[in-house]
């Protein structure tokens, strides 16, 4: 039998939620008195009040360890298609006891549930809707018409809106917004992949007080025609002040190279479908400019939420940006080949609606070999701007408006060759054109200015605030980063690898003021990356009896990153082509120790996750899957055991889970000092 804990240890025990399980319960007055906030980035804690003089001390939280899960295998299909967690969490205290806790996942919902509206009537969770707001339908099966819902829910935000109460919640009124990607397939099996408006949704949830459980009270469509619709919506993060900053990944291409055709038919019937799909009327243009950038929401008290779209902050391919805690510094995530380290300074705290944007210079020494030195940066200022007038600029031009582009070498000395999406191209701005050049085509500007324009699909990018550094997530080191490779290898990038890493791997960054950028100016931020290297990398590796060609005890193609100040934990996501299974890391900066928490449907990504440390004393650890049986040749081997499981657990392959990481209260095993 367990020994119950005392009173103040039960509040030091409080982490992750769920019943019968318990939310990642580190809530303890004494662990987490004076927390800056709820966001990602936290101002750091108040010490407690010293006790009465005579009264023995409280045991307070000391460390977290993570103890992980093996991978699934062939001889339990079931769990290599479902979500399995395996692991566990040691909690130690202060006089030397520890309890540990087996973890669980809790999901809200799969795409395609109907779930509570608010109002008495049920909405499609993870539904596409038009610019009207009425639902777009799939069409493509005679017969079989329904609205269409996303396979593949991305970034998700947790937080509370001091006295906020919604009708039907009995505990505390806590919100998630949540946003879908995109959806991979009609029911006639076509690609539809970035050629629906991407939604996105608040959710009201009910945390209870005791337990610390979240349930789905009501669903909540936020509109987002005064945004003209979005684009891609990826990976997420809070900002310090509590609203959900967004992406738009993968920025549509301005100049598409019609000698490329396959490509280009792509890229035209997206961008046509998107249009229509959005509008419901195939008349009206697509406009490029309008999309690949950072749209923000904000929570009502009512569960309800409202958008607007920054367009200062560059138009690149948003993956997952982290701002410091000065409220002002923002370091951007650019998921593309020939992608670069972009940073932007607003102007105000709280406010990203004008500042300065920079793309880093990488110096000499660049490596992904955690044992070594790595590399300096400095900063290439690409201009200053505010959203209104980058959005102004962006309706009164078309790209022939602002540059030319040749994909063949025109012999024209006013044209200097870039590489941009792994392509060789040749480009001229346009006469007066610099600024709409610089924040709507920042990835071919940032290149002209000199900027390190030489990475593979940078992800993820997140921070940690007591050692001051920044973690970027390399899904691929491959191509641009690869000496002399044809797919967009550039001297200029100061990135020279001798040999591709499929698998990728996080870098770290160390952060510092008092800078100044290439043309010598002061950069107005304390929290600058100037320097760089390797933390943790994949292995690459022949195939395996399962198919992974990643090392399947190491991390591969990581995605999202998360950093818990409490846990002093890197959590890592993947969206890897080598792993048969995507998994969620757990990654401690002080022990090095990696551990698998969770291993999501094979054929799918580990996506939505937002490590929350403090939530009315629950800390919480959100997570999605997108796209579960999204069979490749790596899948050969397992395919035909779990596609039929698969099928049977999601919609026929059309559902994927939002939901969290829960710790269960009934396996506790308590270790007294």
């Amino acid at each position: 039998m367990l020994d119950k804990p005392d009173a103040s240890r039960r509040k030091a025990l409080k982490f992750l939620a769920g019943a019968p399980m318990l939310p990642l319960g580190l809530g303890a007055s004494a662990f987490l008195v004076g927390c800056g906030g709820d966001g990602d980035a936290v101002a750091a804690p108040v010490p407690a009040p010293a006790p009465a003089p005579g009264t023995p001390a409280a045991a307070t939280f000391t460390t977290a360890e993570f103890t992980g899960m093996a991978a699934p295998t062939l001889a339990n299909p079931a769990a290599m298609a479902t979500t399995t967690v395996g692991s566990s969490l040691k909690v130690s205290f202060s006089d030397g006891s520890s309890q540990t806790f087996k973890l669980a996942y809790q999901p809200f919902f799969v795409t395609g549930d109907m779930v509570p509206d608010g109002v008495g009537g049920t909405i499609l969770a993870g539904g596409y809707v038009d610019i009207n707001n009425q639902p777009i339908i799939d069409a493509s099966v005679a017969g079989k018409e329904r609205q269409f819902f996303s396979d593949s829910p991305d970034g998700t935000s947790l937080l509370k809106i001091d006295g906020a109460k919604v009708a039907g919640v009995k505990g505390n009124t806590v919100f998630a917004v949540v946003q879908f990607e995109y959806t991979s397939r009609d029911q006639l099996g076509s690609d539809t992949y970035g050629r629906l408006p991407s939604p996105i949704a608040v959710l009201t949830l009910d945390q209870d007080p005791t337990t610390g459980k979240l349930a789905l009270v009501k669903y909540h469509n936020v509109d987002t025609s005064g945004v003209n619709g979005l684009w891609i919506t990826c990976g997420a993060s809070l900002s310090p002040w509590n609203t959900h900053l967004s992406s738009e990944e993968y920025e549509p291409e301005t100049f598409p190279n019609a000698a490329d055709v396959p490509t280009y038919t792509d890229q035209t019937d997206q961008y046509t479908k998107f249009a229509k799909n959005l509008y419901g009327n195939a008349n009206i243009a697509f406009n490029p400019y309008l999309y690949g950038h950072l749209p923000e929401v904000t929570v009502n008290p009512d569960g309800t939420g409202s958008i607007r779209k920054h367009y200062c902050l560059g138009r690149i391919s948003h993956e997952l940006v982290q701002v410091m805690p000065d409220n002002r510094t923002v370091l951007m995530g650019d998921d593309a080949t020939n992608s670069g380290l972009f940073m932007f300074v607003a102007d105000k705290e709280k406010d990203l609606s004008a500042g300065t944007l920079y793309v880093a210079k990488i110096g000499a020494g660049f490596s992904i070999d955690p044992a070594a030195s790595g590399a300096d940066l400095s900063w290439v200022k690409l201009g200053h701007a505010t959203s209104a007038e980058v959005e102004a600029m962006a309706k009164s031009n078309r790209p022939v408006d602002v540059m030319d582009v040749k994909w063949a070498d025109p012999s024209d000395s006013a044209y200097t060759k870039i590489f941009s999406g792994g392509k060789a191209q040749w480009v001229k701005i346009l006469p007066g054109k610099d600024k709409a050049a610089a924040f709507l085509e920042t990835h071919r500007y940032a290149y002209l200015k000199g900027g390190s324009m030489g990475f593979t699909k940078m992800e993820g990018t997140t921070v940690n605030i007591k050692d001051k550094v920044a973690y970027s997530a390399l899904q691929n080191i491959q191509d641009s980063m690869v000496t002399n490779n044809a797919k967009g290898w550039n001297a200029q990038s100061g990135i020279s690898l001798p040999a591709a890493l499929k698998a990728g791997g996080v870098m770290q960054h160390n952060l510092a003021g008092g800078q100044k950028d290439l043309d010598g100016a002061a950069i107005n931020s304390e929290w600058v990356p100037v320097h760089t290297k390797a933390l943790i990398v994949g292995k690459d590796i022949a195939a395996d009896a399962l198919g992974n060609t990643g090392d399947p005890e190491t991390i591969a193609n990581p995605d999202n990153l998360k950093f818990s100040e409490k846990l002093r934990t890197l959590f890592i996501g993947e969206d890897s082509g080598q792993h048969v299974n995507n998994f969620l890391w757990a990654y401690n900066v002080d022990t090095k120790k990696l551990s698998r928490l969770l291993s999501v449907p094979a054929g799918g990504e580990s996506t939505g996750l937002h490590a929350v440390d403090e939530l009315n004393g629950w800390t919480y650890i959100m997570s999605n899957f997108q796209h579960a049986g999204d069979w490749s040749s790596l899948h050969n081997t397992v395919k035909a055991a779990l596609d039929p499981l698969v099928r049977a657990n999601y919609k026929d392959r059309f559902g994927a889970a939002v939901g969290y990481l829960t710790a269960d209260v009934t396996s506790v095993k308590t270790s007294k000092a």
